[in-house]
This record gives C-alpha cells, structure tokens and sequence, in this order.
C-alpha cells in the first residue's frame, strides 16, 4: 500500500499564526484557537455538494434496510461512534442501523491501541464480521486521508458492492481515490501541528451531522424541524414528545398528553390522528401507507 509523505499533508503543515503559541497570553492562545475555528464552517461549506451527493445515497440504502457503518480511528473513530450512538434515541433508529467502527475495538474509544490503524485487514475482518452487504453504506473518516484501516474498509466495501463513502480533511487522498464519494474538507494546518482533534476533529464532527441527520430527514424521521420520532426513554424527552405534540398540533400541553396516551406515546400517530381527526390506528395506517411521514399521511385521503 502506498503511503503520503506527512509533510504533504496540510492538516500536518505548521501554523505560522501560531508560532509563538507558548509564549502567548492565555487570552491569546483561545483568541487564536477560535480565529482558527471560525474558518472550520467555510470549509465545510465548500464540500456541500459531495455530503449532499452522499447524503441522498445513504438514504435510498438504508430504506432499503441497509446500515450507516462509520469506520475510523482515533478521534476519527471517537466521533463515527459518538454520531452513531446518538441515532437511535434522536431518530428511533433500529439497532444496528447506524454503526461506528473504531480501529483497536471498543476499548480503543477510551485508550489508544497502537499500530491497530495500521492494518487494513484489521477492518475489513470487523466488516466481515458484520456480514457487510450491497445494501450497506460504510464512511471512512480520516483526517490525514491515508489511514490503512479506513482504506481497507473502503475497498472491501467497494468489493461487495457496498457504497463507499469518504471523508477526509487533505485533498486528493488515498481514501477519497478509494471512495463512491469523496468529501474533502480541508481545514488546514492546527493550532498546534499536527493535533486533528481540533479544527479536523471540529470539521468532521459537522460533516457526520450532516450525513446522519439529513438521512434520517430523507427518511421521514422528521416533520417540520420536530423530531417526531424520538424514543421517549426518560423523563427529559416525555417532557420534550409533549412539546412536539403540543407545537405539531397548536394545542395545550394537557391536550397533547392525552393525544399521546390515546396514541400509546406514538408521536407520529398523535399529531396525524389530531390533525385529520381519525382515531389512532386510522393514523398509523397512513403513516405505514406512506413510509412514516408524517407531511405526506396529512396529505392523503383519508
């Protein structure tokens, strides 16, 4: 496997704004980290039309059940899995549906395991093990873009027929050449050299929202900017299905307590079953007629 030089990487370059960092005020030293900070969304932006492309084929995949599995790591890995674990009580995704790989296992979230992100057969043996299919979406995420772990996840799912995604803070990158699509966000040398948990890490925190979030909007996760499909595990987000309801419906919170109860705490089934004045299972029969959305269940006869 070919390898980048490090000193062609601009996520490796140093800083010349930050040169004199140990010799700076405290106040300086955030000052410039945030000065740097603030270049991160700009470019994000100029990526918008790859996470776009990538977003709209993660979403045809996964309604056709396939899984978003994140592949990475380090703070690469950190952040698939912190994205991935959020899913299920945002958007009530299914077990599984979104996954996060992390090079070195799970106990490589806590502790570094060394030369795990050197094996690409590491990654495609924890693929495998989870029976990686055509239907499936895996994302790469490396900030250098020349992690072989992540390399080797892209190419086995390019090999099944799985789409490949790329993410990446350097252009014209190893795992980008190995990708369906590739998302290039290049944030530029660190505060401190080399350190991509900060601007990289900020970067693609951002664009793993972005991937997640507007699949799930594709997939009628959400109505309006309400997430009508949360899992109301405790007390803050019963509290919070009552105020999508009460907002959904332009009623009080007392109303939309009892929507909810009539509705066995089915979001969904409240809001269409308040809205076209049908009783509950009227409601989840159009919501199951047409994909769980929510606007088009309100659209249609009833």
């Amino acid at each position: 496997m070919s390898r980048v030089d490090l000193s062609e990487l601009t996520t490796e370059a140093s800083n010349p704004r930050s040169s004199e960092l140990d010799a700076m005020s405290t106040l300086d030293v955030v000052t410039a980290m945030n000065d740097e900070d603030r270049h991160v969304a700009d470019a994000v932006r100029a990526a918008l039309p790859s996470i776009a492309e990538a977003v709209d084929a993660i979403a045809q995949r996964m309604h056709k059940g396939g899984r978003l599995i994140y592949v990475g790591a380090g703070t690469s890995g950190r952040l698939g899995v912190l994205d991935a674990v959020e899913c299920p009580p945002t958007f009530s995704a299914k077990p599984g549906m979104v996954c996060g790989l992390i090079a070195g296992g799970d106990q490589a979230f806590m502790n570094a395991v060394e030369g795990a992100e050197d094996d690409p057969q590491l990654a495609a043996g924890d693929l495998t093990t989870m029976a990686l299919g055509p239907k499936d979406c895996v994302v790469g995420i490396a900030a250098s873009g020349r992690t072989p772990y992540v390399l080797g996840a892209l190419e086995l799912a390019r090999s099944v027929g799985a789409l490949a995604v790329a993410v990446a803070m350097n252009r014209g990158s190893l795992i980008c050449e190995a990708a369906d699509i590739a998302i290039e966000v290049v944030t530029g040398p660190e505060i401190v050299t080399g350190s991509t948990r900060l601007k990289a890490g900020t970067a693609t925190k951002m664009v793993l929202n972005m991937l997640s979030t507007g699949a799930f909007v594709r997939l009628n996760k959400v109505f309006g900017n309400l997430m009508v499909d949360l899992q109301a595990t405790n007390d803050k987000l019963r509290a919070r299905s009552v105020g999508i309801v009460a907002q959904a419906c332009s009623c009080s919170d007392e109303r939309a307590k009892e929507l909810l109860q009539a509705a066995d705490d089915d979001v969904k089934a409240a809001i269409v079953a308040d809205r076209k004045g049908v009783p509950p299972h009227v409601a989840r029969t159009l919501l199951f007629t047409h994909d769980g959305g929510v606007r088009a269940a309100l659209d249609a006869p009833a």
